[in-house]
């Protein structure tokens, strides 16, 4: 699990910025529709999830801001780093997200970039955004987490 591989799954990139800034209420998975050159670049690590939302427009899932670096090895074919790209989905689920996301609120966000496979999945996210105060709080959970680890590793180390 140290390169990233569980189960036939290979995580290309994770959002972490979002699991700051938002409450993540429940996950889906969507395909994503690329050209060739923009997969190649992904399999090198090339794609950046940070400050990339979701929208419904027309029936239709897009992802916007998703920044996919051009291919080194590619020429006429690379397309636009930051273009707008079509999410493959149900369209029951599609019409459920555009319900939800009119709600006030709710964002739908992209989480993480991974193979299954061979094809490229998605999972993004339905969010409620967090205050600042929230935040704080997080942050000291998470602060406050890493120091028993600490303590509790200090203690067992002393055992021995």
């Amino acid at each position: 699990m140290a390169d990233g591989k569980k189960g036939g799954v290979k995580i290309v990139t994770q959002n972490k910025k979002a699991w700051h800034d938002y409450f993540v209420d429940e996950k889906y998975e969507a395909g994503i529709e690329l050209f060739g050159t923009e997969v190649k670049s992904i399999r090198g690590g090339s794609v950046n999830l940070k400050d990339s939302y979701c929208t419904v427009e027309g029936g239709e899932l897009f992802a916007i801001g998703i920044h996919i670096s051009p291919y080194e090895h590619g020429n006429i074919f690379n397309r636009e780093p930051m273009r707008d790209r079509k999410l493959l989905m149900h369209k029951k689920e599609i019409m459920k997200l555009a319900g939800l996301i009119t709600q006030k609120g709710y964002t739908l966000v992209p989480l993480s970039m991974y193979f299954k496979g061979s094809h490229l999945k998605v999972e993004i996210g339905l969010c409620r955004g967090k205050k600042l105060y929230d935040k704080r709080d997080s942050i000291a959970k998470s602060e406050s987490d890493r120091e028993i680890e600490r303590r509790m590793k200090d203690r067992t180390l002393q055992r021995y």
